[in-house]
This record gives C-alpha cells, sequence and structure tokens, in this order.
C-alpha cells in the first residue's frame, strides 16, 4: 500500500474503524462499533494466511515542499521535532498491523488494534533536515495469536538521494470492538530466507521480553555483579570523618539522582485522542520523549543527541479528561552517555488515586562528558541498575 502524506494515512484508519472526526458523535460512534462484536473470529485458524508484503506500507512526509506542515515540525534548533516523528511511527505502526487484518467483505475492521511496547527504535542518523522529504516503510515481521510485531524505517531525501534516519519495531495487540478482551490476528507466512530471519527475531525478541520481564529489579533481587556495584556507590559516598551509614557525601563531578528529576502535567483534551476515543499513543511518547530531552539538556548543560528509544510499555490506556502526571529521572550516565527514564501516571482528582501508564527509557549522548549520577536509596539504586541494563541493551544493538 503507498500512501501519499500522513494526513491521508490517518484519514484512512478512522474510516478502516469507522471512527467520529467530531467529538460530540464519539458515544455514538463507540455504540456502533459494540455491532462489529460479531465480525470477530473465534479462533487463529478460521483467519486467512498472510504474507508479509500484504501489510507493506510507504508514507511519505514532504517536509521539502510543504512550508506549512514544516512549520508543525521545525524546532528551535532548526532541526526537525523528534516527538512529532514518534506519533507518525505509531500511527503507521498501527495501519500496518490493519493492513494485515484487512478482510475486503467488511467495511470496517472488528478489531481494536492498539500500542502494547515500543521494543526499541535505533537512530542510525542525528541529523534530521527540517526542509528535506522524509519516507517511512514498514510491514509485518512476525504474529502471535493476538499480537503484532511491525517494523518500520526512515529516510531522508538530502543530496540526491535518500539515506537511513531510523529503525524501529513496534508490538502491537489486538482488541475486541469495545477494548475489553483479545482478538484473534491472521497468521503470518514468510517467504524466502530474509523473511524467515525476520520472523525468528520476531521469536526471539519475544523470549527477551519474557526473559527481561522475569528479571525485573521490581520481581527479583539485583545479580550478584550488581550488587557489588551498589555497594561501590555507597562506599564512594560515605564521609571518611564521620564513617557513619547515615552520613553521605557527594564525589566530585558528581549529582544526586534526586537531583536530577524533571516534571510535567498533562490536561487530556479532546483534540489528542485517537481513533478509539482515548489519548493517542503517539502523543505520549512525544510529551514523554520532550520532557526526557529537556532534562538531559538541563543535567549535561548541553543539547543532547537522541540515540536509542527502548522498552516503552503502554500498561493502561488513558481517558479523555485525564490529569496525566510525567515524572523524568536521569538514571544512569556514562562518558557523554546519559540514560532518562520517564514514569506517566494517571491522578484521579476525586480519589486522588495514580495508576500508572506507562514508562519510556531514552538513551541521549552529548559533545561532552557529563557529571554521574549517584543514587542515595535503596530504591534509586535500583533505577540506577535499571538504567544500566537498558543502556547496555542500547549498546549492543548499536
Amino acid at each position: 500500500m503507498f500512501c501519499s502524506e500522513i494526513s491521508i494515512m490517518r484519514n484512512r484508519l478512522r474510516e478502516i474503524v469507522g471512527a467520529s472526526t467530531n467529538w460530540r458523535d464519539h458515544q455514538q460512534a463507540l455504540a456502533d462499533r459494540l455491532s462489529l462484536s460479531n465480525q470477530l473470529a473465534g479462533s487463529q485458524d478460521e483467519l486467512p494466511v498472510r504474507r508479509m508484503k500484504d501489510s507493506y506500507i510507504e508514507v511519505h512526509l514532504p517536509l521539502g515542499t510543504d512550508p506549512t506542515l514544516r512549520e508543525k515540525y521545525l524546532n528551535y534548533h532548526k532541526g526537525v521535532r523528534f516527538g512529532r516523528i514518534l506519533e507518525d511511527l505509531d500511527s503507521l505502526a498501527v495501519l500496518i498491523c490493519y493492513s494485515h487484518t484487512h478482510n475486503k467483505a467488511l467495511q470496517r475492521s472488528p478489531l481494536s488494534i492498539v500500542t502494547a511496547l515500543v521494543d526499541k527504535i535505533d537512530m542510525r542518523k542525528q541529523v534530521i533536515h527540517p526542509d528535506c522529504d522524509i519516507k517511512f516503510t514498514g510491514h509485518v515481521t512476525w504474529v502471535g495469536k493476538t499480537s503484532i510485531e511491525a517494523k518500520m524505517h526512515m529516510s531522508q531525501y538530502h543530496d540526491g538521494a535518500y539515506t537511513p534516519v531510523l529503525d524501529a519495531t513496534f508490538v502491537m495487540v489486538a482488541r475486541d470492538p469495545e477494548n475489553k478482551r483479545a482478538a484473534f490476528v491472521n497468521p503470518l507466512k514468510p517467504e524466502g530466507p530474509e523473511e524467515e530471519e525476520l520472523f525468528q527475531q520476531g521469536e526471539i525478541n519475544k523470549t527477551r521480553r519474557v526473559e527481561l520481564s522475569t528479571a525485573s529489579l521490581l520481581k527479583v533481587a539485583p545479580t550478584a555483579e550488581e550488587r557489588k556495584i551498589v555497594h561501590s556507590l555507597f562506599l564512594n559516598t560515605l564521609d571518611t570523618k564521620t564513617v557513619s551509614f547515615r552520613s553521605r557525601v557527594l564525589p566530585p563531578n558528581s549529582v544526586w539522582m534526586e537531583d536530577a528529576k524533571v516534571k510535567g502535567l498533562e490536561i487530556c483534551h479532546p483534540q489528542e485522542r485517537n481513533i478509539f476515543n482515548r489519548i493517542f499513543g503517539g502523543f505520549l511518547m512525544r510529551k514523554a520523549y520532550e520532557l526526557g530531552w529537556a532534562n538531559a539538556c538541563a543535567y549535561g548543560g548541553c543539547r543532547p543527541n537522541l540515540v536509542a528509544v527502548d522498552d516503552i510499555l503502554f500498561q493502561k490506556p488513558v481517558e479523555i479528561g485525564s490529569l496525566l502526571l510525567l515524572s523524568s529521572q536521569v538514571c544512569y550516565t556514562e562518558g557523554n552517555y546519559i540514560q532518562v527514564r520517564v514514569h506517566t501516571e494517571v491522578l484521579d482528582p476525586l480519589t486522588r488515586h495514580h495508576n500508572t501508564t506507562n514508562v519510556f527509557h531514552f538513551t541521549f549522548v552529548t559533545d561532552k562528558d557529563v557529571p554521574n549520577i549517584v543514587p542515595q536509596s535503596y530504591g534509586e539504586s535500583m533505577l540506577y541498575l535499571d538504567g544500566k541494563r537498558h543502556f547496555n541493551q542500547t549498546l549492543e544493538s548499536q
């Protein structure tokens, strides 16, 4: 499939789902989607097998020829706002998955396809020109029973040719029309050695995610090597004059982790809704990225460049009208690298309850070495180790 522009791609998504463009009509649109439940497959075997090329999509972002569009993507450094790119990648991943599950006999899709995880985004080029056209391509590379992995590539036309800018892997899940329970998706049949390799990589990615979840520091104790790191950090902050467990001294060229936070708040208006009338996942990614970038900029004292986005987990949808709290934390540093974790949660102003919705991990690099981040509490030490794990994964994939 070829979509000439991003706006056409989003209009196509609304047509597939039957989403209303008018917020006042959203309740009726939701009610209309309920009638699609009887079109869901009872098992994956009932669905036709798809090929990878069935979901291939190419979309262009004409920054070089559309000044009005360029203004939307321009940042004050005369570069491209990467948060906008994240929004486009999220929309593209959804459309790719709908192309994989497309049924010609149905006017609208009964599936609600939503972002479950941004597995990885690797930057292959740090400079994105604001006045040169961008091309996105992507297709489905792996399928489970109810989940789909989509790989996307972004390139930019510069000096007479398109050159790679980034590679992205998203994991999407299919739900029923009300987005309440899982729904089956079409199986995928790879063709040829290259597609077989992509599919096997999808299996490896799934296994890796399960292993990482099992080894999470929120579930199990740090490894022996990690415990040594934590103890070494503790010893380096002891006050040699008092030799007390409670007296801590910040080492030279270091910053306490507590002092490396930036927070924000968003009121979730209907303008930022997705086709299912919840807050658009790309909007959440854009806001988290911009807060994380600001934190890295303030910490390093210079403009940072993004190296990778790693393991963005979408735990719960964000409803229209929510108060969204964002908290950015520098959790690990090494040389001129800064690892930033952004945690988002919804606050119910009536009950005062907080519910985590997303966790984001960003790796930035600067043109000079940055101060060392130093944890004080055990909880901060776990954040430090978690940041170190994500940083090491990023270096291994480069």
